[in-house]
């Protein structure tokens, strides 16, 4: 028997990435088109600021509205799964994206928008937080490899959605939207014909698990961490397409370059420097390095350099991909919980800074100067370091677990 299994751990080892059943890529196609819906707004966010006659802060509610109900549903997530089983809470979600993305196409105000982005946060928490699940559950590869699949397919969403938004919203301002409802409709259909039935689990997930899972200090960490670096990412995706002096499709292109070297460091980099690295010493330097590059670009624009501005954008990508596969990985290794519980714990407080972070660095750029925003998200990012540095003993129980494997 215990040859057997390490048999059978040996071949879970040698299985390479891209080994994986139907319905691991049925999944990973979904998780794609959904994280599109991140990226998919910033090549139109003049546009419609422009069109609606709307404050950029006003166009910044896209983000908030979007990321505050996605963090408030992930505490639910857990409950609907557990009752109604992955398939159908993964369908669910991907169904409420559909319809809200379609109707936020045919808005005519910014505040409708808004609404229609907070009723496409509700679907994206139920996915997200799912689809993880679901994905290190059907690897046939291991865990580590799984996430790295995962961040694989959110780098690919988050470089593609732009470039879709710029292409669409060269035409209008509309076309993304509807081009992500037809997008998820087909990856509905996909999920519904490759994704097998998961058993629920045993125990059913309470509304209280999440909060429970945060007592756990290794998990409430990286959700500071996450919460405080979210203020430095989202200045960069709500406020730096401001500041490039490019129109839709210049602005796709930019995100799309920023996105695939999210995608390339999220895959081939960080887990090069997960094995040689402990996370602390890793993820300090990536966010330090990303709270230093949003600095150049406050410089770039104080000086009125767009070139500085897109190149920082762009650049930012390295750092975020290696930051972001470092995290996941962690946050799944953080506590004795369901990694369903631990993803909606973290992502509950990660998506709060994702919240307010968008709506106040345009705040600041109208109270201010336009390049406060760029200075105040690297500090908060900076504040991250601090804090992850200040509680590092909660975090060694990880790189011991990382390097038993």
């Amino acid at each position: 028997m215990s040859a057997n299994h390490s048999e059978l751990e040996r071949r879970k080892e040698k299985a390479g990435l891209l080994n994986q059943p139907k319905a691991v890529w049925a999944v990973a196609f979904a998780c794609v088109i959904s994280f599109m819906g991140l990226g998919l707004v910033d090549p139109i966010l003049p546009a419609i600021a422009e069109q609606l006659n709307a404050s950029k802060s006003q166009v910044s509610l896209l983000f908030t509205s979007y990321n505050l109900v996605t963090g408030v549903a992930m505490l639910i997530t857990g409950m609907v799964s557990s009752r109604v089983g992955v398939k159908w809470t993964l369908l669910t979600g991907i169904f409420f994206i559909v319809v809200f993305s379609f109707l936020g196409g045919t808005a005519d105000s910014v505040g409708g928008i808004v609404g229609y982005r907070a009723g496409w946060g509700l679907g994206n928490a139920l996915f997200i937080a799912t689809a993880l699940s679901a994905i290190v559950g059907l690897s046939v590869s291991g865990t580590a490899k799984a996430i790295i699949l995962y961040e694989a397919a959110l780098g690919v969403g988050i470089s593609v959605g732009p470039l879709l938004g710029g292409e669409l919203g060269s035409i209008s301002w509309r076309g993304p939207f509807f081009g992500v409802a037809v997008l998820m409709l087909i990856a509905f259909l996909s999920i519904t014909i490759l994704l097998p039935k998961i058993p629920k689990p045993k125990q059913r997930t309470t509304l209280a698990d999440p909060f429970k899972a945060l007592a756990y200090p290794s998990l409430l960490t990286l959700g500071i961490v996450a919460f405080l670096y979210n203020f430095g990412f989202f200045t960069l995706m709500a406020y730096a397409p401001y500041e490039m002096g490019l129109k839709e499709r210049g602005l796709g292109y930019v995100f799309f370059g920023w996105g695939m070297l999210l995608a390339l460091t999220s895959v081939f980099v960080a887990p090069w420097i997960q094995k040689r690295f402990s996370l602390v010493k890793s993820m300090s330097a990536m966010l330090t390095l990303f709270a230093l590059d949003l600095g150049v670009m406050a410089v770039g624009t104080y000086n009125h350099s767009h070139t500085t501005v897109i190149v920082g954008t762009i650049v930012a990508g390295i750092f975020l991909g290696i930051n972001n596969t470092l995290i996941t990985t962690a946050v799944m290794q953080a506590a004795p919980v369901e990694r369903s519980t631990a993803s909606a714990a973290y992502s509950f407080v990660r998506f709060l800074g994702g919240g307010i972070s968008p709506w106040l660095a345009n705040k600041l750029a109208e109270w201010f100067a336009p390049e406060i925003p760029f200075y105040f998200g690297g500090l908060m990012v900076l504040v991250g370091v601090f804090v992850l540095i200040g509680r590092r003993l909660h975090l060694k129980h990880i790189d011991r677990t990382a390097a038993a494997h």
